[in-house]
């Protein structure tokens, strides 16, 4: 589920402008995961782009009090959520932790870093949602530390099927800035892509594990 659709075009928008949102259908990227795909979304180059970066945590912060009302803590997924997860936090005046994806092996060997405290309220951000697997991991950390998870937000989510039963079998409400479906329709629009490209794109979303192999 998205905020609302002009947060979602605007935030596609910008998205593809910087190249955080890569499409090439002609020449597929492969993922780590094996996966042929004519897309590739790297949200941490947001970071690089001052006005980008402060849209984002605007409507983060925004959406997140309509939504939640102000939570005790905001938590970013390590770590690729960590910078826009701080900049919420930092807008909404709460305190921020991070969920790394294992325990550290050394130390007190933490995997939830920052001050928390059981039974706290908690919103989780993360940058993108593929098959929802390590974003949900993170939770699963967070509740075993006695936290409340009121939901999960995140800038982008490919849309895949796979995710939507994982949230809803862990529990957990997902909102995003945006989408591939609204992605889809404003590369069109900004002529990013042609419409035969467009629907190689639509092709993909429907069997991604299959495409191209």
């Amino acid at each position: 589920m998205i905020f609302n659709d002009n947060t979602a075009q605007k935030t596609a928008e910008l998205l593809l402008q910087i190249n955080a949102i890569k499409l090439n259908p002609k020449n597929p990227f492969t993922w780590a995961s094996g996966w042929k795909s004519p897309i590739y979304c790297d949200n941490r180059i947001t970071l690089s782009f001052p006005e980008i970066r402060t849209f984002l945590k605007n409507e983060f912060a925004a959406n997140i009090e309509q939504k939640y009302g102000k939570p005790d803590v905001i938590a970013g997924v390590a770590t690729g959520a960590i910078g826009i997860g701080l900049l919420v936090a930092e807008a909404l005046n709460l305190p921020f932790v991070y969920v790394r994806p294992e325990p550290k092996k050394h130390g007190r060997q933490n995997q939830i870093e920052g001050a928390f405290t059981k039974g706290q309220s908690v919103v989780v951000i993360e940058d993108l949602i593929s098959t929802g697997k390590s974003s949900l991991q993170a939770v699963e950390a967070l509740k075993e530390n006695g936290a409340e998870i009121l939901g999960m937000v995140a800038i982008f989510t490919y849309g895949f099927d796979v995710a939507a039963e994982n949230f809803k079998k862990a529990g957990v409400a997902l909102t995003t800035l945006s989408n591939y479906p609204t992605l889809l329709k404003t590369a069109v629009l900004k002529n990013y892509i042609s419409e035969e490209e467009h629907e190689t794109l639509k092709v993909w979303s429907s069997d991604p594990a299959g495409w191209n192999n």
